[in-house]
């Protein structure tokens, strides 16, 4: 287990299955938290559910297990079907199980009744792969976990500046004059990024933080890695100012602290704003002045809970920095007013130029692994021209250009009867969304269930009126083909994109296939797609 962790984030290791923060591929170190041990650990237990282990439990049964218990069992060894007589999941050959999984799929006479939903920790090739066999089907519907945390970025940073990721790298937040954090508690969310902000404490960077809550990490932090701190208990500040925010003030404190930006330039400090950046590479500025004029001091303190003062304060700070990043998370998008919370995050920002510049730029804070590379491989129920074009001239289809359903849309779907099957590559799909008196009985009438996952879940016992459950490796496993041993690329939160390779044995048992094909084989047509 030790060494398994010792490969964690490493340029010849694998990815952390855990958060989405950057890593220091450089350092000697090791490069998890608390929390990427625990999913490593989670992920290589010894603990196993074979086919003994449904064989011995109904799907009834197995529903009044706690959720900790279910994932408890272990990995899943065996492709596994549904046997409706028994109420139990029975091993089944992975020839079969394809054969049957493609009969059905066949058989729908509108492949947008499908429903292809994803995990965040899903690999890059393998969601390529998966929205490219969607697409030629002909479903466009992409439900994923992002929809549900940080659909928000996703649509508000296109909408202001043409992309929906972050725009910084590690290297510019040691370059950064001012931090301002909001929305996420990085201790126990991302506790990698305690270590930066650690760092620039110890450097001076003022480190602003909103949060309606006071959080110890953000307030003191002891560096696990300083051998001092360590010895002696001692900690260092993080937070030089902390803002104790009402629970879904954010945008009025962001708009408070731009409001006493732009009175700063009106009273005479020139340097408040950068206006050659505003004229430019901004449109619509003096709407913006127009509406902070108009907001009053007293409905931002009465909405932010922050005083005036405290906010100008801010701004006092924001506006000696040659170069600020606001870092955010699920506190910022997961309002009804969560692009318009973005949106703002990224006008502050651009009334004092704090894009294109080292040591600048805005860090949303993504939760899953690979979460944003999903994402960027095509995983979208919006396709654009470009993704369209590309997959017509690489694989010689044109798919559909219309919108399908995301997370929200999908499950109206399931619950309305319009949709009849789901596919889920990972995750734990009805678990996650709201409302389970709702969800749960929806999707066990549909038509098809497949779950692709490496342990039993809730959602693996809500069986459609066929069902399947397949295992598949995990981001500690190797993989080795005919050609030889395979790797896998993931995408961090500073929009990096670096190689993944296991070096377990894999978990799952022989499932079906005497041994991999060999190079000179010849390749058979998925019966899926045939």
């Amino acid at each position: 287990m030790v060494a398994t962790l010792l490969e964690t984030n490493k340029p010849v290791g694998f990815d952390c299955p855990g958060c989405a923060w950057g890593d220091r591929t450089q350092s000697s170190t090791f490069q998890f938290c608390e929390n990427g041990a625990k999913a490593v650990t989670w992920e290589t237990t010894t603990k196993r559910a074979p086919p003994e282990f449904f064989a011995a439990h109904t799907v009834t049964d197995l529903l009044g297990w706690s959720d900790y218990g279910l994932e408890n069992t272990g990995r899943l060894t065996h492709p596994m079907k549904y046997d409706a007589a028994t109420d139990k999941y029975v091993a089944v050959a992975w020839d079969d199980a394809f054969a049957e999984i493609g009969h059905v799929l066949r058989g729908r006479p509108d492949p947008n009744a499908v429903e292809f939903y994803t995990s965040g920790r899903a690999s890059n090739e393998s969601s390529f792969l998966y929205q490219i066999f969607a697409r030629e089907y002909g479903s466009g519907n992409f439900p994923d976990c992002s929809n549900m945390c940080h659909e928000p970025t996703s649509v508000g940073l296109p909408l202001s500046i043409g992309i929906g990721k972050g725009t910084v790298s590690l290297d510019d937040f040691d370059r950064c004059e001012l931090v301002i954090s909001t929305g996420h508690n990085p201790a126990t969310n991302h506790p990698r990024m305690m270590g930066t902000l650690w760092e620039m404490s110890g450097r001076g960077v003022p480190i602003v933080v909103v949060n309606p809550l006071h959080e110890r990490g953000l307030e003191r932090f002891t560096d696990p890695q300083s051998p001092t701190e360590m010895l002696t208990g001692a900690s260092r500040r993080i937070a030089s100012t902390y803002l104790q925010v009402r629970s879904g003030g954010d945008a009025a404190v962001l708009k408070g602290i731009m409001k006493a930006l732009l009175e700063l330039h009106d009273a005479g400090d020139a340097a408040a704003l950068d206006q050659d950046f505003i004229a430019q590479h901004t449109q619509g500025f003096d709407a913006v002045a127009r509406d902070l004029r108009a907001t009053r001091w007293a409905d931002i303190e009465r909405w932010s809970g922050i005083g005036q003062a405290a906010l100008e304060a801010v701004a006092q700070m924001y506006a000696r920095s040659n170069a600020t990043i606001i870092t955010y998370g699920m506190g910022i998008t997961q309002h009804t007013t969560g692009t318009a919370n973005v949106q703002l995050v990224v006008n502050l920002l651009l009334m004092r130029g704090n894009f294109g510049k080292p040591g600048a730029g805005i860090c949303p804070l993504r939760g899953h692994s690979n979460v944003q590379g999903n994402r960027t491989v095509g995983i979208t129920e919006k396709p654009y021209p470009a993704l369209l074009d590309g997959i017509e001239r690489t694989f010689g289809f044109r798919p559909s250009a219309a919108h399908g359903h995301d997370a929200v849309a999908a499950m109206r779907a399931i619950i309305d009867g319009r949709s009849k099957a789901l596919i889920g590559l990972g995750g734990n799909f009805a678990v996650a969304m709201p409302d389970p008196a709702q969800c749960y009985p929806a999707v066990r009438r549909l038509d098809l269930t497949v779950h692709i996952g490496t342990k039993p879940n809730r959602s693996h016992l809500l069986t459609g009126k066929t069902a399947f459950v397949l295992p598949c490796l995990g981001r500690t496993e190797r993989d080795v083909q005919a050609t030889g041993k395979q790797f896998i690329t993931v995408e961090d939160t500073m929009s990096m994109v670096h190689a993944s390779a296991g070096r377990l044995a894999p978990a799952r048992r022989n499932c079906g296939r005497k041994r991999p094909l060999s190079p000179g084989s010849p390749r058979r047509r998925c019966p899926i797609a045939a």
